[in-house]
């Protein structure tokens, strides 16, 4: 057998080209966490609804939510949908989706999450009512969804 040399070749010197050595420790992969604090509300914009008493529902998903779970250091990936009837003022989308990038690196429990993000919407836009999905990936074979209404059921 020919030795190698360059990147990815093994030492048989060292103790981890030996069988039974201890490998080295795992580096730690843990993403940066931010507090809640730093999700930016202040982003969402809106414009009149010039159809103020219709019934119509606005409907908006993206798959493209990212957090991270506070208690593991890793990373969620989630799709948030929303539902709601305008009153006098509609989402503008660009804001929605700078607003939904401030979270990429937010500390923040699943549940915590759907329920602040239907918050900050609400005070953006008045609503008659509004409901938000919040439908995790699987992870550690388990999935979740987050469904939350405003104002809720019996309010």
């Amino acid at each position: 057998m020919a030795h190698q040399s360059g990147p990815g070749a093994r030492d048989p010197a060292s103790p981890a080209g030996k069988v039974g050595a201890a490998a080295p420790p795992a580096p730690d992969l843990r993403l940066e966490i931010r507090d809640p604090e730093a999700v930016r509300p202040d982003l969402l914009e809106t414009f009149p609804y010039e159809y103020s008493g219709s019934p119509a529902t606005v409907e908006i998903s993206t798959d493209e939510f990212t957090t991270v779970c506070p208690w593991s250091g890793l990373p969620d990936f989630g799709t948030v949908a929303i539902r709601y009837l305008p009153r006098e003022r509609v989402l503008e989308l660009r804001s929605f989706k700078y607003y939904l990038l401030s979270y990429r690196s937010v500390g923040i429990y699943q549940e915590h999450a759907a329920n602040r993000i239907l918050q900050d919407l609400v005070r953006a836009c008045a609503p008659e009512w509004m409901e938000l999905d919040l439908d995790y990936r699987v992870r550690g074979g388990i999935r979740t969804i987050v469904r939350v209404r405003w104002p809720a059921p019996g309010a």
